[in-house]
Protein backbone atom coordinates (compact mmCIF):
# COMPACT_ATOMS: atom_id res chain seq x y z
CA UNK A 1 0.00 0.00 0.00
CA UNK A 2 1.39 3.69 -0.80
CA UNK A 3 2.65 5.40 1.71
CA UNK A 4 3.25 1.97 3.69
CA UNK A 5 7.26 1.65 5.26
CA UNK A 6 8.53 -1.60 4.66
CA UNK A 7 9.61 -3.38 7.76
CA UNK A 8 13.39 -4.99 7.37
CA UNK A 9 13.43 -8.76 7.84
CA UNK A 10 16.19 -8.81 10.44
CA UNK A 11 17.13 -12.46 9.16
CA UNK A 12 18.10 -10.91 5.42
CA UNK A 13 20.46 -7.64 7.34
CA UNK A 14 22.07 -10.67 9.70
CA UNK A 15 22.65 -12.59 6.27
CA UNK A 16 23.66 -9.59 4.35
CA UNK A 17 26.02 -9.24 7.42
CA UNK A 18 27.31 -11.94 8.15
CA UNK A 19 28.07 -12.35 4.19
CA UNK A 20 29.72 -9.10 3.84
CA UNK A 21 31.68 -9.56 6.59
CA UNK A 22 33.17 -13.41 5.75
CA UNK A 23 33.73 -11.50 1.84
CA UNK A 24 36.28 -8.80 4.09
CA UNK A 25 37.63 -11.73 6.01
CA UNK A 26 38.57 -14.27 3.17
CA UNK A 27 41.82 -13.86 1.86
CA UNK A 28 42.60 -13.44 -2.09
CA UNK A 29 44.71 -16.25 -2.82
CA UNK A 30 48.21 -15.58 -4.63
CA UNK A 31 47.08 -16.51 -8.72
CA UNK A 32 44.30 -14.40 -8.11
CA UNK A 33 46.76 -11.34 -6.86
CA UNK A 34 49.13 -12.19 -9.53
CA UNK A 35 46.11 -12.48 -12.34
CA UNK A 36 45.08 -9.10 -11.29
CA UNK A 37 48.22 -7.28 -11.71
CA UNK A 38 49.23 -8.85 -14.98
CA UNK A 39 45.73 -8.15 -16.22
CA UNK A 40 46.78 -4.22 -15.55
CA UNK A 41 49.88 -4.37 -17.12
CA UNK A 42 48.41 -6.29 -20.15
CA UNK A 43 45.75 -3.19 -20.52
CA UNK A 44 48.43 -0.45 -20.01
CA UNK A 45 50.40 -2.33 -22.68
CA UNK A 46 47.44 -2.72 -25.17
CA UNK A 47 46.08 0.73 -25.06
CA UNK A 48 46.69 4.25 -24.01
CA UNK A 49 43.20 4.29 -22.85
CA UNK A 50 44.33 2.28 -19.67
CA UNK A 51 47.74 4.78 -18.95
CA UNK A 52 45.68 4.92 -14.82
CA UNK A 53 46.66 1.65 -13.98
CA UNK A 54 49.88 2.64 -13.56
CA UNK A 55 48.87 4.68 -10.64
CA UNK A 56 47.28 1.88 -9.38
CA UNK A 57 50.22 -0.28 -9.70
CA UNK A 58 52.28 2.37 -8.08
CA UNK A 59 49.57 2.11 -5.09
CA UNK A 60 50.02 -1.16 -4.95
CA UNK A 61 53.79 -1.23 -5.01
CA UNK A 62 53.94 0.38 -2.29
CA UNK A 63 51.57 -1.86 0.35
CA UNK A 64 54.87 -4.01 1.05
CA UNK A 65 53.88 -4.56 4.47
CA UNK A 66 50.15 -5.34 4.23
CA UNK A 67 50.58 -7.43 1.06
CA UNK A 68 54.31 -8.16 0.48
CA UNK A 69 53.53 -10.11 -2.62
CA UNK A 70 51.57 -8.44 -4.42
CA UNK A 71 53.93 -5.17 -3.57
CA UNK A 72 56.77 -7.25 -5.34
CA UNK A 73 54.64 -8.47 -8.19
CA UNK A 74 53.51 -4.69 -8.99
CA UNK A 75 57.35 -3.09 -8.73
CA UNK A 76 58.39 -5.83 -11.10
CA UNK A 77 54.96 -5.05 -13.38
CA UNK A 78 55.96 -1.48 -13.30
CA UNK A 79 59.41 -2.21 -14.13
CA UNK A 80 58.77 -4.22 -17.54
CA UNK A 81 56.25 -1.06 -18.15
CA UNK A 82 58.35 1.59 -18.31
CA UNK A 83 60.88 -0.49 -19.83
CA UNK A 84 58.32 -1.02 -22.53
CA UNK A 85 57.72 2.44 -22.71
CA UNK A 86 61.12 3.89 -22.83
CA UNK A 87 62.07 1.82 -25.40
CA UNK A 88 59.11 3.09 -27.39
CA UNK A 89 59.42 6.59 -26.85
CA UNK A 90 56.39 7.36 -24.66
CA UNK A 91 58.44 9.93 -22.38
CA UNK A 92 59.98 12.02 -24.85
CA UNK A 93 58.34 14.86 -25.99
CA UNK A 94 58.67 15.61 -29.88
CA UNK A 95 57.83 17.95 -32.24
CA UNK A 96 54.60 18.62 -33.56
CA UNK A 97 52.78 16.73 -30.49
CA UNK A 98 49.88 17.25 -29.83
CA UNK A 99 48.31 19.01 -26.81
CA UNK A 100 46.85 16.34 -25.54
CA UNK A 101 49.71 14.25 -26.40
CA UNK A 102 52.15 16.37 -24.53
CA UNK A 103 49.90 16.46 -21.29
CA UNK A 104 50.02 12.34 -21.27
CA UNK A 105 53.79 12.53 -21.71
CA UNK A 106 54.43 14.64 -18.62
CA UNK A 107 51.98 13.02 -16.50
CA UNK A 108 53.81 9.30 -17.75
CA UNK A 109 57.26 11.21 -16.73
CA UNK A 110 56.15 11.88 -13.26
CA UNK A 111 54.81 8.24 -12.53
CA UNK A 112 58.10 7.63 -13.49
CA UNK A 113 59.89 10.10 -11.16
CA UNK A 114 57.41 8.28 -8.53
CA UNK A 115 58.55 4.97 -9.47
CA UNK A 116 61.51 5.64 -8.93
CA UNK A 117 61.67 7.45 -5.73
CA UNK A 118 59.81 4.28 -4.46
CA UNK A 119 62.55 2.10 -5.43
CA UNK A 120 65.20 4.18 -4.02
CA UNK A 121 64.21 5.21 -0.98
CA UNK A 122 62.82 3.78 2.60
CA UNK A 123 59.75 1.28 0.97
CA UNK A 124 63.00 -0.99 -1.63
CA UNK A 125 66.36 -0.12 -1.62
CA UNK A 126 67.40 1.74 1.86
CA UNK A 127 64.66 -0.85 3.55
CA UNK A 128 66.63 -2.99 5.69
CA UNK A 129 65.01 -5.95 4.11
CA UNK A 130 67.51 -7.77 1.97
CA UNK A 131 65.36 -9.55 -0.52
CA UNK A 132 63.72 -6.24 -1.45
CA UNK A 133 67.24 -4.31 -1.73
CA UNK A 134 68.31 -6.70 -4.13
CA UNK A 135 65.08 -7.04 -6.26
CA UNK A 136 65.10 -2.88 -6.27
CA UNK A 137 69.35 -2.71 -7.20
CA UNK A 138 68.25 -5.23 -9.95
CA UNK A 139 65.45 -3.34 -11.27
CA UNK A 140 67.06 0.24 -11.09
CA UNK A 141 70.12 -1.24 -13.29
CA UNK A 142 67.11 -2.89 -15.74
CA UNK A 143 66.06 0.66 -16.27
CA UNK A 144 69.17 1.95 -16.20
CA UNK A 145 70.25 -0.19 -19.36
CA UNK A 146 67.06 0.92 -21.15
CA UNK A 147 67.33 4.44 -20.93
CA UNK A 148 71.22 4.37 -22.42
CA UNK A 149 69.92 2.07 -25.16
CA UNK A 150 67.91 5.60 -26.35
CA UNK A 151 70.34 7.97 -25.95
CA UNK A 152 73.59 8.01 -27.85
CA UNK A 153 75.29 9.87 -25.06
CA UNK A 154 73.53 8.22 -21.58
CA UNK A 155 73.01 11.40 -19.03
CA UNK A 156 74.26 10.00 -15.82
CA UNK A 157 73.47 12.76 -13.92
CA UNK A 158 69.67 12.88 -14.75
CA UNK A 159 69.42 9.23 -15.10
CA UNK A 160 68.67 6.58 -12.22
CA UNK A 161 72.19 5.25 -11.72
CA UNK A 162 73.52 8.22 -10.21
CA UNK A 163 70.80 8.37 -7.96
CA UNK A 164 70.95 4.55 -7.05
CA UNK A 165 75.09 5.01 -6.39
CA UNK A 166 73.73 7.87 -4.23
CA UNK A 167 71.64 5.96 -1.90
CA UNK A 168 73.86 3.08 -1.83
CA UNK A 169 76.50 5.68 -0.42
CA UNK A 170 73.71 6.17 2.56
CA UNK A 171 73.12 2.29 2.91
CA UNK A 172 74.33 1.37 6.51
CA UNK A 173 77.81 0.13 7.27
CA UNK A 174 78.16 -3.58 6.27
CA UNK A 175 75.24 -3.38 4.14
CA UNK A 176 75.00 -6.43 1.91
CA UNK A 177 73.68 -4.38 -0.79
CA UNK A 178 76.61 -2.54 -1.88
CA UNK A 179 78.55 -5.65 -2.13
CA UNK A 180 75.84 -6.96 -4.28
CA UNK A 181 76.21 -3.72 -6.43
CA UNK A 182 79.59 -4.08 -6.65
CA UNK A 183 80.56 -7.63 -7.34
CA UNK A 184 77.39 -7.60 -10.45
CA UNK A 185 77.97 -4.43 -11.96
CA UNK A 186 80.88 -2.10 -10.69
CA UNK A 187 83.64 -4.29 -10.98
CA UNK A 188 82.40 -6.18 -13.98
CA UNK A 189 81.19 -3.76 -16.49
CA UNK A 190 83.55 -0.44 -16.91
CA UNK A 191 80.79 2.06 -18.12
CA UNK A 192 79.33 1.58 -14.66
CA UNK A 193 82.74 1.95 -13.04
CA UNK A 194 83.22 5.09 -14.92
CA UNK A 195 80.38 6.38 -14.18
CA UNK A 196 80.08 5.47 -10.62
CA UNK A 197 83.50 7.31 -9.83
CA UNK A 198 82.18 10.54 -11.16
CA UNK A 199 79.02 9.74 -9.18
CA UNK A 200 81.02 9.56 -5.84
CA UNK A 201 83.16 12.66 -6.53
CA UNK A 202 79.95 14.92 -7.14
CA UNK A 203 77.91 13.57 -4.22
CA UNK A 204 80.88 14.28 -1.79
CA UNK A 205 81.34 17.41 -3.03
CA UNK A 206 77.59 18.53 -3.27
CA UNK A 207 77.83 20.37 0.60
CA UNK A 208 76.40 17.52 2.51
CA UNK A 209 76.22 17.74 5.89
CA UNK A 210 79.29 16.61 8.34
CA UNK A 211 77.84 13.86 9.72
CA UNK A 212 76.01 12.56 6.39
CA UNK A 213 79.52 13.57 4.47
CA UNK A 214 81.90 11.15 7.22
CA UNK A 215 79.10 8.58 7.02
CA UNK A 216 78.52 8.76 3.16
CA UNK A 217 83.45 8.95 2.26
CA UNK A 218 83.32 6.11 4.59
CA UNK A 219 81.02 3.70 2.22
CA UNK A 220 82.62 5.00 -0.81
CA UNK A 221 86.15 3.75 0.42
CA UNK A 222 84.66 0.60 1.37
CA UNK A 223 82.96 0.61 -2.32
CA UNK A 224 85.62 1.60 -3.80
CA UNK A 225 88.52 -0.75 -2.11
CA UNK A 226 86.67 -3.54 -3.33
CA UNK A 227 88.05 -2.74 -6.97
CA UNK A 228 90.82 -5.52 -6.79
CA UNK A 229 91.48 -5.08 -10.73
CA UNK A 230 92.88 -1.95 -12.40
CA UNK A 231 93.24 -2.23 -16.42
CA UNK A 232 96.38 -1.90 -17.79
CA UNK A 233 95.35 -1.00 -21.58
CA UNK A 234 93.14 0.16 -23.76
CA UNK A 235 92.04 -3.11 -24.76
CA UNK A 236 91.45 -4.27 -20.87
CA UNK A 237 87.94 -1.71 -21.57
CA UNK A 238 85.63 -4.00 -23.17
CA UNK A 239 83.20 -5.15 -21.26
CA UNK A 240 80.13 -2.30 -21.14
CA UNK A 241 76.53 -2.82 -19.40
CA UNK A 242 74.99 -0.13 -21.46
CA UNK A 243 76.43 -0.93 -24.50
CA UNK A 244 79.96 -0.27 -26.45
CA UNK A 245 79.83 3.89 -27.41
CA UNK A 246 79.32 4.21 -31.13
CA UNK A 247 82.54 6.87 -31.02
CA UNK A 248 85.84 5.94 -30.76
CA UNK A 249 86.32 8.82 -29.43
CA UNK A 250 84.48 8.43 -26.73
CA UNK A 251 86.46 9.17 -22.80
CA UNK A 252 84.98 5.15 -21.91
CA UNK A 253 87.89 4.21 -24.19
CA UNK A 254 90.25 6.14 -22.61
CA UNK A 255 92.59 4.41 -19.99
CA UNK A 256 93.78 7.85 -18.92
CA UNK A 257 89.70 8.85 -18.79
CA UNK A 258 89.26 6.16 -15.96
CA UNK A 259 92.04 6.96 -13.81
CA UNK A 260 91.62 10.52 -13.76
CA UNK A 261 87.55 9.55 -12.43
CA UNK A 262 89.39 7.00 -10.12
CA UNK A 263 91.48 9.23 -8.93
CA UNK A 264 89.53 12.10 -8.23
CA UNK A 265 86.65 10.13 -6.75
CA UNK A 266 89.80 8.73 -4.34
CA UNK A 267 91.21 11.83 -3.40
CA UNK A 268 87.50 12.72 -2.33
CA UNK A 269 86.92 10.06 -0.12
CA UNK A 270 90.08 10.66 1.56
CA UNK A 271 89.48 14.21 2.36
CA UNK A 272 86.93 13.66 5.05
CA UNK A 273 89.16 12.60 7.73
CA UNK A 274 88.87 8.92 8.46
CA UNK A 275 89.38 6.68 12.31
CA UNK A 276 92.76 4.65 12.60
CA UNK A 277 91.17 1.50 11.17
CA UNK A 278 89.92 2.91 8.56
CA UNK A 279 93.22 4.72 7.29
CA UNK A 280 94.76 1.25 8.51
CA UNK A 281 92.18 -0.04 5.63
CA UNK A 282 93.30 2.10 3.39
CA UNK A 283 96.90 1.57 3.68
CA UNK A 284 96.71 -2.19 3.58
CA UNK A 285 95.56 -2.21 0.01
CA UNK A 286 97.53 0.85 -1.05
CA UNK A 287 99.88 -0.64 -3.11
CA UNK A 288 97.82 -2.95 -5.33
CA UNK A 289 94.28 -1.31 -4.97
CA UNK A 290 94.58 2.44 -4.96
CA UNK A 291 98.18 3.67 -6.25
CA UNK A 292 97.97 2.16 -9.63
CA UNK A 293 94.59 4.07 -10.19
CA UNK A 294 96.06 7.70 -9.84
CA UNK A 295 97.80 9.05 -12.65
CA UNK A 296 99.28 11.98 -10.53
CA UNK A 297 100.94 9.75 -7.61
CA UNK A 298 102.37 12.56 -5.66
CA UNK A 299 98.96 13.87 -4.50
CA UNK A 300 98.69 10.78 -1.99
CA UNK A 301 102.10 12.21 -0.48
CA UNK A 302 100.54 14.27 2.10
CA UNK A 303 97.65 11.29 2.94
CA UNK A 304 100.83 8.79 4.01
CA UNK A 305 103.12 11.67 5.43
CA UNK A 306 99.58 11.96 7.70
CA UNK A 307 99.50 8.29 8.29
CA UNK A 308 103.05 8.01 9.39
CA UNK A 309 102.60 10.54 12.61
CA UNK A 310 99.91 8.32 14.27
CA UNK A 311 102.41 6.07 15.21
CA UNK A 312 102.46 1.97 15.83
CA UNK A 313 101.36 -0.38 12.83
CA UNK A 314 99.69 2.22 10.80
CA UNK A 315 103.36 4.09 10.52
CA UNK A 316 104.97 0.80 8.73
CA UNK A 317 101.98 0.59 6.84
CA UNK A 318 102.13 4.14 5.52
CA UNK A 319 106.01 3.49 5.10
CA UNK A 320 104.76 0.66 2.81
CA UNK A 321 102.81 2.89 0.71
CA UNK A 322 105.85 5.57 0.57
CA UNK A 323 108.65 2.95 -0.34
CA UNK A 324 106.12 1.76 -3.20
CA UNK A 325 105.87 5.46 -5.04
CA UNK A 326 109.44 5.48 -4.89
CA UNK A 327 110.18 2.35 -6.00
CA UNK A 328 107.45 2.19 -8.89
CA UNK A 329 106.82 5.94 -9.43
CA UNK A 330 110.19 7.46 -8.97
CA UNK A 331 108.94 9.89 -6.02
CA UNK A 332 111.66 11.72 -4.40
CA UNK A 333 111.37 11.56 -0.94
CA UNK A 334 114.69 11.84 1.18
CA UNK A 335 113.68 11.01 4.76
CA UNK A 336 112.17 7.71 3.87
CA UNK A 337 114.95 5.25 5.22
CA UNK A 338 115.33 8.06 8.28
CA UNK A 339 111.71 7.33 9.08
CA UNK A 340 112.01 3.56 9.18
CA UNK A 341 114.73 4.15 11.30
CA UNK A 342 112.99 5.50 14.05
CA UNK A 343 110.61 2.62 14.08
CA UNK A 344 113.31 0.46 15.52
CA UNK A 345 112.64 1.81 19.05
CA UNK A 346 112.49 -0.82 22.50
CA UNK A 347 108.92 -1.54 21.59
CA UNK A 348 109.42 -3.27 17.70
CA UNK A 349 110.57 -6.91 19.30
CA UNK A 350 107.34 -7.21 21.13
CA UNK A 351 105.36 -5.69 19.02
CA UNK A 352 102.40 -8.15 17.41
CA UNK A 353 103.14 -6.69 14.12
CA UNK A 354 107.03 -7.75 14.12
CA UNK A 355 106.36 -10.41 11.33
CA UNK A 356 105.04 -7.40 9.11
CA UNK A 357 107.56 -4.98 10.00
CA UNK A 358 110.60 -7.91 9.57
CA UNK A 359 109.03 -8.65 5.69
CA UNK A 360 108.95 -4.90 4.86
CA UNK A 361 112.20 -4.15 6.31
CA UNK A 362 113.78 -6.94 4.41
CA UNK A 363 111.77 -5.68 1.19
CA UNK A 364 113.16 -1.90 2.13
CA UNK A 365 116.74 -2.90 2.94
CA UNK A 366 117.42 -5.45 -0.57
CA UNK A 367 119.07 -3.13 -2.58
CA UNK A 368 122.80 -3.11 -3.03
CA UNK A 369 123.24 0.91 -3.42
CA UNK A 370 122.05 1.39 0.33
CA UNK A 371 124.98 3.40 1.92
CA UNK A 372 127.41 1.03 4.02
CA UNK A 373 127.10 3.33 7.14
CA UNK A 374 123.51 3.36 6.39
CA UNK A 375 123.21 -0.38 6.05
CA UNK A 376 125.19 -0.76 9.77
CA UNK A 377 123.32 1.46 11.58
CA UNK A 378 119.98 -0.71 11.13
CA UNK A 379 122.28 -3.71 11.93
CA UNK A 380 123.62 -2.14 14.91
CA UNK A 381 120.49 -0.86 16.04
CA UNK A 382 118.46 -4.27 15.71
CA UNK A 383 121.56 -5.90 17.72
CA UNK A 384 121.29 -3.67 20.52
CA UNK A 385 117.47 -4.50 20.53
CA UNK A 386 118.04 -7.99 20.54
CA UNK A 387 119.71 -7.78 24.13
CA UNK A 388 116.35 -6.88 25.68
CA UNK A 389 114.07 -8.38 23.39
CA UNK A 390 111.78 -12.02 23.65
CA UNK A 391 113.47 -14.82 22.40
CA UNK A 392 111.06 -15.18 19.31
CA UNK A 393 112.53 -11.63 18.39
CA UNK A 394 116.16 -12.25 18.71
CA UNK A 395 115.31 -15.57 16.50
CA UNK A 396 114.36 -13.06 13.32
CA UNK A 397 117.19 -10.47 13.86
CA UNK A 398 120.19 -12.97 13.58
CA UNK A 399 118.85 -14.31 10.50
CA UNK A 400 118.45 -10.60 9.42
CA UNK A 401 121.64 -9.03 9.93
CA UNK A 402 123.69 -12.22 8.44
CA UNK A 403 121.19 -11.75 5.27
CA UNK A 404 122.38 -8.03 5.25
CA UNK A 405 125.90 -8.75 5.91
CA UNK A 406 125.97 -11.14 2.55
CA UNK A 407 124.48 -8.52 0.86
CA UNK A 408 126.43 -5.71 1.77
CA UNK A 409 129.77 -7.25 2.56
CA UNK A 410 131.55 -3.80 3.07
CA UNK A 411 129.47 -4.06 6.80
CA UNK A 412 131.92 -6.83 7.99
CA UNK A 413 134.54 -4.75 9.38
CA UNK A 414 131.84 -4.53 12.09
CA UNK A 415 132.30 -8.58 12.78
CA UNK A 416 135.68 -8.28 12.94
CA UNK A 417 138.31 -5.37 12.10
CA UNK A 418 142.17 -5.47 12.85
CA UNK A 419 144.18 -3.38 14.50
CA UNK A 420 147.60 -2.93 12.30
CA UNK A 421 149.23 -0.06 15.03
CA UNK A 422 150.84 -2.75 18.00
CA UNK A 423 150.44 0.20 20.90
CA UNK A 424 146.97 0.80 20.35
CA UNK A 425 145.91 -2.78 19.73
CA UNK A 426 147.74 -3.08 23.12
CA UNK A 427 145.91 -0.45 25.03
CA UNK A 428 142.53 -1.92 23.51
CA UNK A 429 143.70 -5.44 25.11
CA UNK A 430 144.15 -3.78 28.45
CA UNK A 431 141.57 -1.39 28.43
CA UNK A 432 138.85 -2.25 26.04
CA UNK A 433 137.27 1.23 24.20
CA UNK A 434 134.17 2.94 24.19
CA UNK A 435 131.70 1.71 22.27
CA UNK A 436 131.10 4.67 19.09
CA UNK A 437 128.12 3.37 18.34
CA UNK A 438 125.02 6.68 19.43
CA UNK A 439 122.15 5.15 20.02
CA UNK A 440 120.15 8.73 20.38
CA UNK A 441 121.00 9.64 17.04
CA UNK A 442 118.01 10.21 14.77
CA UNK A 443 119.71 10.22 11.47
CA UNK A 444 121.16 6.78 10.19
CA UNK A 445 124.11 8.28 7.95
CA UNK A 446 125.73 9.75 11.70
CA UNK A 447 125.18 7.41 14.01
CA UNK A 448 128.85 5.73 13.91
CA UNK A 449 127.73 2.45 13.74
CA UNK A 450 130.24 1.54 10.92
CA UNK A 451 132.83 2.15 13.22
CA UNK A 452 131.87 -0.14 16.10
CA UNK A 453 131.60 -3.56 16.73
CA UNK A 454 128.78 -6.33 17.17
CA UNK A 455 129.52 -7.21 20.42
CA UNK A 456 125.62 -7.27 21.18
CA UNK A 457 125.54 -10.39 18.62
CA UNK A 458 128.60 -12.16 20.91
CA UNK A 459 126.85 -11.66 24.18
CA UNK A 460 123.96 -13.42 22.73
CA UNK A 461 125.75 -16.48 22.12
CA UNK A 462 125.74 -16.76 26.14
CA UNK A 463 121.65 -16.18 25.85
CA UNK A 464 120.00 -18.07 28.46
CA UNK A 465 117.67 -20.01 25.42
CA UNK A 466 120.04 -22.44 23.39
CA UNK A 467 118.07 -21.87 20.22
CA UNK A 468 118.90 -18.32 20.45
CA UNK A 469 122.54 -18.97 21.53
CA UNK A 470 123.32 -21.69 18.98
CA UNK A 471 121.66 -19.33 16.20
CA UNK A 472 124.14 -16.09 17.34
CA UNK A 473 126.98 -18.18 16.71
CA UNK A 474 126.35 -18.05 13.08
CA UNK A 475 128.36 -14.49 12.63
CA UNK A 476 131.25 -16.25 14.24
CA UNK A 477 131.71 -18.80 12.04
CA UNK A 478 132.44 -18.42 8.01
CA UNK A 479 130.34 -16.85 5.98
CA UNK A 480 130.03 -19.56 3.78
CA UNK A 481 126.14 -20.61 4.07
CA UNK A 482 123.83 -19.35 1.76
CA UNK A 483 121.26 -16.33 3.26
CA UNK A 484 118.62 -17.55 5.25
CA UNK A 485 114.86 -17.48 4.10
CA UNK A 486 113.07 -15.19 6.64
CA UNK A 487 109.80 -16.66 6.36
CA UNK A 488 111.40 -19.62 8.27
CA UNK A 489 111.82 -17.50 11.58
CA UNK A 490 109.05 -15.23 11.29
CA UNK A 491 106.71 -16.93 13.10
CA UNK A 492 108.06 -18.10 16.18
CA UNK A 493 106.89 -17.51 19.46
CA UNK A 494 107.06 -18.76 22.80
CA UNK A 495 104.91 -21.52 22.12
CA UNK A 496 106.31 -22.54 19.62
CA UNK A 497 110.03 -22.48 20.78
CA UNK A 498 108.81 -24.22 24.24
CA UNK A 499 106.95 -27.15 22.25
CA UNK A 500 110.50 -27.76 20.22
CA UNK A 501 112.49 -28.01 23.37
CA UNK A 502 110.05 -30.35 24.76
CA UNK A 503 109.64 -33.01 21.81
CA UNK A 504 113.93 -32.63 21.65
CA UNK A 505 115.02 -36.27 22.03
CA UNK A 506 118.00 -36.23 24.42
CA UNK A 507 121.24 -37.60 23.71
CA UNK A 508 122.04 -38.16 27.15
CA UNK A 509 120.37 -37.70 30.76
CA UNK A 510 120.84 -34.10 32.18
CA UNK A 511 122.96 -34.08 35.85
CA UNK A 512 120.32 -33.63 38.34
CA UNK A 513 120.73 -32.57 41.79
CA UNK A 514 118.74 -35.25 43.80
CA UNK A 515 119.79 -34.85 46.96
CA UNK A 516 117.57 -32.22 48.78
CA UNK A 517 118.73 -30.18 51.20
CA UNK A 518 117.31 -29.22 54.65
CA UNK A 519 117.78 -26.32 54.92
CA UNK A 520 118.05 -23.33 52.41
CA UNK A 521 117.96 -19.89 54.28
CA UNK A 522 118.98 -21.05 57.42
CA UNK A 523 122.63 -23.20 58.85
CA UNK A 524 122.11 -25.94 60.64
CA UNK A 525 122.54 -24.13 64.51
CA UNK A 526 119.40 -21.85 63.46
CA UNK A 527 121.11 -19.15 62.46
CA UNK A 528 120.83 -17.37 58.93
CA UNK A 529 122.59 -19.01 56.39
CA UNK A 530 124.55 -17.00 53.49
CA UNK A 531 121.35 -16.91 51.31
CA UNK A 532 118.89 -15.84 54.35
CA UNK A 533 121.59 -13.53 55.33
CA UNK A 534 121.55 -11.80 51.66
CA UNK A 535 117.90 -12.02 51.62
CA UNK A 536 117.62 -9.89 54.81
CA UNK A 537 119.69 -7.36 53.69
CA UNK A 538 117.65 -7.22 50.64
CA UNK A 539 114.54 -6.84 52.40
CA UNK A 540 115.99 -4.02 54.33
Amino acid sequence: MAGTKRKRDPTKEERRSAKSKTTRKSPVDEDSRQATILRLESQILDSRRHFNNIAALIQSAKQEDSEPETATLAAVALCRIFSRLISMGDLVKSKGMSQSDVVIVQWLKERYREYLDMLLLGYYLRSGTAFKQSLALTLLMRLVKEESKTQNDYNWKQGPLSRTVESILLLPENDPTRDEFAEKYFKQFDDVRFYTFQTIKTFLESGLEESTYKFASANALSLLMMLDNVPQSKADLDNFYMGAPTQSTNPMYSLASHKSQAQTAWLAAFQSGHNKEQRKTVLRVFSHQIAPWFRQPELLMDFLADSYDIGGATSLLALSGLYYLISERNLDYPSFYQKLYSLLDDTILHSKHRSRFFRLLDTFMSSTHLPAALVASFIKRLARLALNGPPAGIIVVVPWIYNMFKCHPTCTFMIHREIRDGDIKQELEEEGMDDPFDMSEQDPMLTEAIESSLWEIETLQSHYHPNVATLAKIISEQFTKRSYNLEDFLDHSYNVLLDAELSRELKKEPVVDYKIPKHIFSAEEGNLGPLGELMSQVIQ
